[in-house]
């Protein structure tokens, strides 16, 4: 028990913060000012360190994503696991919403006959969002790869991507191709992410707006 601080449960994530920095320090990295939050927000939902060098931001990504944010954008995960995450509330307070279209019976019928996946099917489905959308993946590299595609046959254009699936199978070619394309994104690199991360990047920037 000597290990054991006794910390208050509102003061649990100050001090959590506190320990990432103190951590950061000593391994010798230097986060950048508009990324620090993003990054130690995810490193703080996962406890992986990784994080700090895979984390990959297109110029000026986190105040494209504030803007877009304050100015009422939706968001649109591929998991309702992520769409739970998500803190719905100050997203509403912004005048924007949350969605994940993977559970609806349209989208799983049309995946069925087109012989493809329902994140892919998904991506299309919010393509129809008649506002600007930010995409948080955090599972599917299809969906990604959806994205890809439409973006390359310029038949839409995401606001932003944040492109973090997990996984072995395609998951490291999907988000290498987000970075070829012109829209913004926060990429991890690398077979680590998921859906708690996508949330976590979605978190972090959404709490920054009050500051």
């Amino acid at each position: 028990m000597n290990n054991i601080e006794f910390i208050l449960p509102e003061e649990i994530e100050k001090r959590s913060f506190e320990i990432i920095s103190k951590e950061l320090g000593e391994r010798g990295i230097s986060l950048k000012p508009e990324q620090e939050m993003v990054i130690k927000r995810v490193i703080h939902t996962s406890a992986d360190f990784e994080y700090a060098q895979t984390l990959t931001f297109s110029e000026g990504a986190v105040e494209k994503a504030k803007e877009l944010l304050r100015n009422g954008a939706d968001i649109v995960t591929d998991t309702n696991m992520g769409l739970a995450g998500i803190n719905k509330t100050v997203l509403a307070r912004y005048g924007g919403a949350a969605h994940c279209f993977m559970a609806d019976k349209e989208v799983a019928e049309l995946a069925r006959q087109h012989r493809t996946t329902r994140a892919a099917v998904s991506m299309e489905m919010a393509a129809k969002i008649e506002k600007p959308v930010i995409f948080a993946v955090g599972n599917a590299p299809t969906a990604l790869i959806q994205l890809y595609e439409m973006i390359t046959a310029k038949s839409f254009r995401p606001a932003f991507i944040i492109g973090v699936p997990v996984g072995f199978v395609n998951v490291e070619a999907a988000k290498e191709l987000i970075l070829t394309t012109e829209v913004p994104y926060i990429v991890n690199r690398g077979r680590k992410g998921g859906s708690n991360v996508a949330a976590a990047v979605c978190n972090a920037i959404l709490y920054e707006l009050g500051r």
